[in-house]
C-alpha cells in the first residue's frame, strides 16, 4: 500500500524576503528602481496633492510609477493585473515595498499623467544622451497602426448616426409592441434606449469631423479621437501610433498617437516634438538639421516634404515608383517617367512619348492654394498605342494620368530627393531603415503584448504609448545602472 508525505492546510509558514535583495544590478526591476528613484523628477506630481493638513495620504508616485513601467514591460497592461501582480509576484512586492495600490488608484494615476508624461520621457532620454547612447544624425520614423477601445461599428457621418438613431427607434417600438414580453425582451429594450441616449447626447455635444480634403469623415460615438483606419487585416478603429527612433541604439526620441489614419501628414509634428525633446536635453535648436531622416513609402507627400525642405533635414524616402525604378526588380524596359514626356507652356498641355496631348482637369487645393495640376490623356488614343506596356501601370488601366506640384522649390526638392534615393548610396543608406525602426515596434507589440490600446480619448491614449515607449529606452539603460552604496529611506 503507497505512503504519502503528509500536508495539513492549517499549519503556519514563514518566508523571509529580503526586498532589496529581490532586486539585483543588471536586471529590468532594478533598472526601473534605479532611474525612477534617481533620474525621473517626481516632484512634478507634488500638484497633483493637497494634503498637507488633512486627508488620507495617498501612495508615493514613485512607487505607482515603478508598477506601471515594470506592468508594461511585462506584458500587464491592464490596472486589475497590476494590482493581482502586486499582491502575488514577489518582484512586484519588492519593488513597492509590500504596498498594494488597488486597480481604481492605478488606473486613475495613468490618466492624471497628461502633465508629467512628457517630462518622465525627457528625464529617460536625458540619461541615454549621458550615456552616449543618442547619435543624433539618423533618425527613422515609422507608425503602428492599433485598435483602440471602441468599436468600428460606432463610427460614422452625421447623417449615417441619423439613420442608425432611426433604425433602433424602429426597432424599439417593435419590441414594445411585442405582447410576448419577457425578461429579455426587457434587455433588449434597455440595451436599445441606451444606445439611442448615448447617439442623441453625442450630436447634441460633437460637430462633424472634417478631413484634410474639407469633407466629413466618419466619427466615432465611443472615442471620437480616433480614427478608422485601413490595415493590412482589414479596417479597424483606432491610432495610428508614432515614434521617431534614433539609429545609434534604437532610441525613441519622439512618440506620439498620431493624429490621422494615415501618415502623409505625421512628419511636421513628430519633428516639432523630436526637436523640443533634444532641446530639452541640452541640444541645439537646429539639432536635425543635415540630419538623415528614413521613412516608407507612405510619408512620401507634399506635407512631409515640405517639412523636410524647412528644416534642411535629408530625407531618404521612397515615391510609390521606387520599387519599379529597382535594376535588381526590372525585367523589361522601364516603365515612362515624368521626365519623359514633353510640357508645352503656350497651351498648358504634355507630350507623352508617342506624341498624343495629356490636357489639364483638375486642381488641388492646400490652404486655399494650387498645391497639385491633374493632366489626363484621351482614353481613344491611349486604347493602340505601341507604348502602352511602359506607359500604363496597371496595364488593364485605360489612360495616362500625370499630378504635377504647382510649387517649383517644393518640386525641384522632390525631383532631388527621387534622384538621390534612385542612387547606390541612397539606396544602401535607405536598405537601413528596416533594421533601425521596425525592431522596436516588434519590442513594443510582441514582447511587451501591446496589441490594443486600453483607455479612450487621444490624451490618454498618448500617455499609454509615450509610457510604452518609455520602457523601451529604460531596456537599453541596464547596463548602466549601478548600485548606489546605501540607499536613502522614504
Amino acid at each position: 500500500m503507497a505512503k504519502y508525505k503528509p500536508y495539513d492546510y492549517n499549519q503556519k509558514i514563514m518566508v523571509p524576503v529580503s526586498l532589496d535583495e529581490q532586486l539585483f544590478p543588471g536586471s529590468l526591476e532594478y533598472t526601473i528602481h534605479t532611474l525612477v528613484e534617481r533620474q525621473i523628477d517626481t516632484t512634478i506630481f507634488h500638484t497633483n496633492y493637497n494634503n498637507d493638513e488633512t486627508g488620507c495620504r495617498p501612495y508615493d508616485p514613485r512607487i505607482l510609477l515603478k508598477i506601471i513601467l515594470f506592468g508594461y514591460a511585462r506584458g500587464l497592461n491592464t490596472s486589475r493585473r497590476l494590482e493581482r501582480a502586486c499582491r502575488e509576484n514577489i518582484i512586484f512586492m519588492a519593488l513597492t515595498c509590500g504596498q498594494a495600490p488597488d486597480h481604481s488608484t492605478i488606473a486613475a494615476f495613468v490618466s492624471s499623467m497628461k502633465n508629467q508624461i512628457t517630462s518622465i520621457f525627457q528625464d529617460i532620454l536625458f540619461y541615454c544622451d549621458e550615456h552616449g547612447l543618442l547619435g543624433g544624425t539618423t533618425f527613422s520614423i515609422d507608425g503602428c497602426k492599433l485598435p483602440s477601445n471602441a468599436s468600428k461599428t460606432n463610427s460614422g457621418a452625421f447623417e449615417q448616426l441619423y439613420q442608425k438613431k432611426q433604425r433602433l427607434e424602429k426597432r424599439l417600438v417593435e419590441l414594445i409592441s411585442d405582447h410576448q414580453r419577457n425578461d429579455e425582451t426587457a434587455r433588449k429594450v434597455k440595451r436599445i434606449e441606451n444606445r439611442i441616449k448615448k447617439l442623441d447626447e453625442f450630436v447634441e455635444t460633437e460637430a462633424p469631423k472634417i478631413g484634410s480634403r474639407g469633407k466629413e469623415i466618419k466619427s466615432n460615438i465611443t472615442d471620437n479621437t480616433s480614427h478608422l483606419m485601413h490595415t493590412s487585416h482589414g479596417t479597424t478603429q483606432g491610432y495610428n501610433a508614432q515614434a521617431l527612433v534614433d539609429s545609434k541604439n534604437q532610441i525613441i526620441v519622439y512618440a506620439d498617437a498620431g493624429d490621422s489614419g494615415q501618415d502623409d501628414e505625421q512628419l511636421p509634428p513628430m519633428i516639432d516634438g523630436a526637436k523640443e525633446n533634444l532641446k530639452a536635453i541640452g541640444k541645439n535648436a537646429d539639432c536635425l538639421k543635415n540630419a538623415d531622416m528614413l521613412g516608407d513609402a507612405a510619408y512620401f507627400s507634399p506635407t512631409n516634404l515640405q517639412k523636410l525642405k524647412e528644416e534642411q533635414i535629408n530625407g531618404y524616402i521612397p515615391d510609390p515608383g521606387f520599387r519599379k525604378r529597382d535594376p535588381r526588380l526590372i525585367t523589361e524596359k522601364a516603365k515612362f517617367s515624368l521626365a519623359d514626356f514633353d510640357f508645352n507652356y503656350d497651351q498648358d498641355v504634355y507630350i507623352c512619348p508617342a506624341g498624343k496631348t495629356l490636357i489639364r482637369t483638375s486642381d488641388t487645393k492646400r490652404n486655399g492654394k494650387i498645391s497639385h495640376r491633374r493632366y489626363v490623356s484621351n482614353e481613344k488614343q491611349c486604347a493602340d498605342c505601341s507604348f502602352r506596356h511602359r506607359c500604363l501601370s496597371p496595364r488593364s488601366s485605360k489612360r495616362r494620368w500625370l499630378r504635377i506640384t504647382q510649387d517649383e522649390e517644393l518640386a525641384s526638392f522632390t525631383s532631388e530627393l527621387i534622384s538621390k534615393m534612385d542612387s547606390d548610396d541612397g539606396r544602401k543608406i535607405y536598405d537601413q531603415r528596416l533594421g533601425m525602426v521596425e525592431p522596436v515596434f516588434a519590442n513594443i507589440r510582441f514582447q511587451k503584448w501591446l496589441d490594443r490600446f486600453w483607455r479612450r480619448g487621444k490624451e490618454k491614449v498618448n500617455i499609454e504609448w509615450i509610457l510604452y515607449c518609455t520602457v523601451h529606452n529604460i531596456e537599453k539603460c541596464i547596463p548602466f545602472c549601478k548600485k548606489p552604496a546605501t540607499w536613502p529611506a522614504f
